[in-house]
């Protein structure tokens, strides 16, 4: 990093750590191509390919260890969540930035980081650097183990589980908002509200619900802006109760969901914290950052500045998440 935070170095090694399958499988095929166009805005470094899920978070450990500084992330949500989950536990971790290549970038809209490979390269190069949260997560395996994981966007508990499953065993062709949009029609119709005994840093909720959203960025679904008032660097979950809705409350709140001004609503709840417990009478599926790696009881806990982001610079000031600027800057 230089003295003011703005882009790496020359000496900085970068590496691209890319996700093949993702966008449907055109990265792969297109690297070469992107590689180049990022090249021409001068972000440079060696290149290293997943080859199975969970792959990209070795990879990034292991370029975290041999001395890489910024690791660029090509690939869409689940993508930075494994990379998020390799460089746990690393000591002084390098940077990420993210090439925005899956079909619903959720994470990245938070941020105002482009989708575009130049515009998503120049911030990579020469953007500021954001010291934000991560979550935390015990849960229970689909083998019956304990199982802990690492997310950087948002979890949750309930039917949103369901929903991230379907959407990822459909093709998406469409693209991630239409892919989500259908796979939460089809699921709730089938699916009933559960008793959730809900505990938010002591405060205790309790009763029959669809889902428990534990967010650290806004986004979730393909474009959904599920928690609007999100802060992924103030060191607090937004943690949205989703109750017994009916299917008239989802067809006349969902447009609002897209636009973020769908709260307050009735039949759902915001608190904030540190520590969250999640329970059910019966397991709920629970997912991060779109993955789906076992069920509830669950326990989220937030990891303060705990991920440094490259993120869009402004007018020589630190990029707030979601764009807003703020005199301070990490360096």
């Amino acid at each position: 990093m230089t003295d003011d935070g703005v882009g790496p170095p020359p000496s900085d090694p970068v590496v691209f750590l890319v996700n093949p399958a993702s966008a449907n499988g055109s990265t792969g095929h297109r690297w070469p191509e992107l590689a180049h166009r990022a090249a021409a805005v001068g972000l440079e470094g060696d290149t290293l390919f997943s080859e199975r899920p969970g792959h990209l978070g070795e990879l990034a450990r292991r370029a975290a260890l041999d001395g890489a500084r910024l690791l660029v992330v090509v690939g869409g949500d689940g993508s930075v969540h494994e990379v998020a989950n390799g460089l746990a536990g690393v000591d002084d971790p390098p940077e990420v930035a993210v090439v925005p290549r899956g079909t619903g970038w959720d994470f990245v809209r938070t941020f105002g980081i482009p989708k575009g490979i130049e515009d998503a390269a120049a911030v990579a190069l020469r953007g500021s650097t954001s010291v934000v949260d991560l979550g935390v997560v015990t849960y229970r395996a689909w083998d019956g183990s304990e199982g802990r994981a690492t997310f950087a966007n948002v979890a949750s508990a309930g039917m949103s589980g369901a929903i991230a499953q379907r959407a990822n065993d459909t093709s998406k062709a469409f693209g991630g908002k239409a892919s989500y949009l259908w796979a939460t029609l089809a699921v709730f119709v089938r699916w009933s509200a559960t008793q959730v005994r809900l505990d938010v840093d002591g405060e205790a909720r309790e009763g029959r619900m669809f889902d428990v959203v534990v967010a650290n960025g806004r986004f979730f679904g393909g474009g959904m802006e599920i928690c609007p008032e999100a802060e992924p660097d103030d060191g607090l979950f937004d943690v949205l109760t989703i109750g017994d809705v009916t299917k008239r409350d989802l067809v006349t709140t969902m447009p609002k969901i897209y636009r973020g001004t769908h709260l307050p609503h009735p039949k759902a709840e915001l608190l904030r914290g540190r520590v969250v417990h999640v329970d059910a009478d019966e397991p709920l599926p629970i997912e991060l950052d779109g993955e789906q790696p076992g069920t509830t009881p669950a326990r989220f806990e937030v990891l303060p500045r705990s991920l440094r982001l490259r993120v869009p610079a402004v007018s020589g000031e630190r990029s707030a998440p979601g764009g807003r600027a703020t005199p301070d800057r990490v360096s």
